[in-house]
């Protein structure tokens, strides 16, 4: 059984291009089921770009907005359940801590 209610691994840099900010991220990665792998990722405020996996994900705490090659947006706060899609080019807007559960 694995659990998290506090730290998630050493904070580091984002994967992706810092555009603006110091954020760190951090993450628990909770192994896999039927294939998919399971985790939670976290992020301090700031702005990055990146090039998204194939996920699905939703949004514990926090703030923030991510923003699509096509100009669409997606406001993230508490209860958000996101589609990503593998190759998508986002910029994500963290204004505070943001923590998500992931399926990718």
């Amino acid at each position: 059984m694995a659990a998290t209610t506090g730290a998630l691994e050493v904070p580091h840099e984002p994967a992706g291009d810092v555009v603006s900010g110091t954020p760190t991220v951090g993450v628990v990665e909770l192994g896999t089921f039927k294939g998919v792998e399971l985790g939670v990722w976290e992020i301090t405020p700031g702005v990055v770009r990146d090039v998204e996996a194939d996920e699905v994900f939703v949004v514990l705490e926090g703030e923030g907005t991510v923003r699509f090659e096509d100009g669409s947006e997606v406001e993230l706060a508490p209860g958000s359940i996101v589609r990503l899609h593998e190759g998508e080019r986002t910029e994500w807007t963290i204004r505070t801590r943001l923590r998500k559960v992931y399926l990718a």
